[in-house]
């Protein structure tokens, strides 16, 4: 299993704009990521007039599009049913990954990084539950948790490559014991 690492904060936080720094100095580190983003809106990836459009909106569930460069695959979700984040995790190629970073799903049982920004002065406290192992901040925190500097990517990548380091020993230790 891919280990899932959320990066969580309220909206204009600057979740994306933390990924978009973040995973070209993963990608540098040999780390390679994957990435699952929840919206909570109407999203369509396809362009209306196309074929794979046209053909999903004829009804198909399931459409692929394929190139040599890209694939997707496109599915029509059941109406009103919640987002099952390890299924999705799951439809990922897990050989091809070292971690998935998920954007948002900030209630899910997952390790997180919270970002907290001083200029949208809620309570950190509302960002902070078991999960949460480290806070990316703009600003000095008192919190039971590493701070990181939100402006600092490298800073960032550094946390999470240790990360993923204890996460293997452990995923080790834990396949070795049930042997």
């Amino acid at each position: 299993m891919v280990p899932l690492l959320a990066i969580a904060a309220r909206s204009g936080t600057g979740k994306t704009t933390l990924l978009k720094q973040l995973i070209p100095v993963l990608k540098a580190r040999g780390i390679r990521p994957g990435v699952i983003k929840h919206t909570h809106h109407n999203m369509d990836v396809d362009t209306p007039g196309k074929d794979s459009y046209e053909l999903r909106k004829s009804g198909a569930d399931q459409v692929m599009i394929a190139s040599q460069q890209r694939w997707a695959l496109i599915v029509e979700a059941p109406r009103h049913e919640e987002l099952d984040l390890q299924y999705l995790a799951a439809q990922m190629d897990a050989s091809q990954l070292d971690i998935i970073l998920v954007e948002g799903f900030k209630h899910e049982q997952i390790a997180k990084i919270a970002l907290w920004r001083e200029e949208h002065s809620s309570n950190i406290s509302e960002l902070l539950d078991k999960h949460v192992i480290a806070v990316a901040s703009d600003s000095e925190l008192n919190v039971d948790v590493p701070v990181l500097d939100l402006n600092n990517p490298e800073q960032i990548a550094d946390f999470i490559i240790n990360w993923l380091i204890l996460f293997s020993r452990k995923a080790n230790t834990e396949r070795i014991i049930s042997m």
